[in-house]
């Protein structure tokens, strides 16, 4: 029996995965939504995250923010209220390490061990079990965990020390943000440029300039819709200051990184919070000139001079 506490878009397909690979599931989640979809993809729901510490010897946690660490841990009905000794928390959200090491401490005077296991892939890739997980901490629990691992990723690379599992989930975020970006810019060329981006994405796919972000995200740019997250703006914001703050800490460059920031800013300030960082692609549309609006009104404009002509 697994627990898994925060059943959002990743959450929820961490808990979908293991219950195709024949676990039991019970999960918990404020969400009544997010409860919902758990019970009718087959789970358990429990009352609260200390009723999911009382029934399962391993957790995972998978959660959109500290405050919501700190309450799913240690409120007054969290996963340390139905603690007992040996139980082994699998840590998977992106957070600070010096938050994660805070938790790690505090329950480890509860005999309970955690693991910081971020992970490296978008929500549409969790659904897909296309994710990688960088675990870091006491190697015999990580070891202990291997099922579970298996049971909804695709690989777990076990990185040593406690934080270092964040360390690579830093640098990966930092690439995730700027290959986004760098998609979306591909893509608002090929609008300008008159391509169908159909075509622009089957066959840069195919070549030496694509990257998993333009793979994954390209689609929705395709569409121009952006409405099913896999990772949303809002919550996203999150971990571009955490990976700003790392990199400060480090006393290192990141110009790109830096360079992106601004059009992440943007897509919060035109309305698409909730919707996936995809929306990157919208921003640069508007700035482009809406490129695709005006080959639309280019194209009702051809029609209708042909129309008067035939006339």
């Amino acid at each position: 029996m697994v627990g898994q506490v925060g059943l959002g878009i990743m959450g929820g397909a961490f808990a979908k995965h293991l219950l195709a690979a024949k676990f039991g599931v019970i999960g918990f989640d404020p969400d009544k939504k997010a409860r919902a979809a758990h019970t009718a993809r087959g789970g358990d729901c429990a009352a609260s995250g200390a009723d999911v510490a009382r029934q399962c010897k391993v957790i995972i946690t998978s959660l959109p923010s500290i405050k919501a660490m700190e309450t799913a841990f240690f409120g007054t009905d969290g996963i340390v209220a139905g603690s007992r000794t040996g139980m082994i928390v699998i840590e998977a959200s992106t957070m600070p390490i010096k938050v994660k090491q805070g938790i790690r401490e505090r329950c480890a005077a509860h005999g309970i061990t955690v693991l910081d296991c971020p992970i490296s892939g978008t929500g549409a890739q969790a659904a897909a079990k296309d994710i990688s997980v960088y675990a870091s901490g006491d190697a015999a629990a990580v070891k202990r965990c291997d099922a579970v691992f298996k049971g909804f990723a695709r690989s777990m690379h076990y990185c040593g020390e406690f934080g270092n599992g964040s360390r690579l989930k830093f640098i990966a975020n930092l690439l995730v943000t700027i290959h986004n970006l760098s998609a979306a810019e591909a893509m608002v060329m090929g609008l300008k440029s008159g391509l169908d981006l159909n075509l622009v994405y089957k066959v840069i796919k195919d070549g030496a300039g694509t990257s998993r972000m333009f793979e994954v995200r390209g689609p929705m740019m395709i569409k121009n819709d952006y409405r099913a997250a896999t990772m949303k703006c809002e919550v996203y914001q999150k971990d571009i200051d955490i990976i700003g703050d790392f990199a400060a800490g480090l006393n290192i460059p990141v110009p790109l990184f830096e360079a992106s920031k601004a059009y992440y800013s943007a897509a919060l300030s035109q309305g698409f919070a909730k919707e996936d960082t995809g929306a990157v692609c919208a921003v640069l549309e508007r700035m482009a000139g809406d490129p695709r609006n005006s080959r639309k009104a280019s194209g009702r404009k051809s029609i209708n001079q042909r129309k008067a002509k035939s006339s």
